[in-house]
């Protein structure tokens, strides 16, 4: 997995609009970048509903947000639709970003192994370096491990 002062590879992925969001449109701007393993699954969407209700305070602090996950642009309009989410989703179906920033492989679910994306959030400067990992993602408050990061960076 990517860590701390690494730099941002380079990507160009699809939002739910159809819009191109590139690694190079991001430079100047702070932003967030969360991997979830599926649109509309029970953790995930706990995790996506607290983003989105501290995403005004995220914002404030001058970050832009965006989750990553393998499903394609229609599923991602769905979930946005249905939740309400104020950010973007961006679909990585090739799974390009998620095996650059190394968050794809096997992990324990329910008791057994399978392969998938390791819930994951990355927060990333300016330059587009990376400024602070969280891999102990708790799905509930989210949004507030996302702050407690952006606040000790701040400090």
């Amino acid at each position: 997995m990517l860590k701390v002062n690494d730099k941002v590879p380079s990507f160009t992925l699809e939002n739910e609009d159809g819009e191109m969001v590139s690694s190079a449109d991001l430079l100047g701007s702070k932003y967030i970048l969360f991997f979830y393993p599926k649109d509309d699954s029970p953790g995930c969407t706990k995790q996506a509903c607290s983003i989105r209700d501290h995403f005004k305070y995220i914002t404030k602090l001058g970050y832009k947000v965006y989750g990553v996950s393998p499903d394609k642009v229609a599923k991602h309009k769905k979930f946005i639709a249905k939740y309400e989410f104020q950010y973007s989703l961006l679909a990585d179906t090739e799974k390009s970003l998620i095996n650059a920033f190394e968050v794809w492989g096997p992990k324990k679910f329910m008791g057994r192994e399978i392969v998938g994306v390791y819930r994951s959030t990355f927060i990333i400067n300016e330059e587009g370096i990376i400024t602070h990992v969280i891999d102990k993602v708790k799905t509930k408050i989210h949004g507030e491990q996302i702050l407690a990061a952006i606040n000790e960076e701040q400090t």
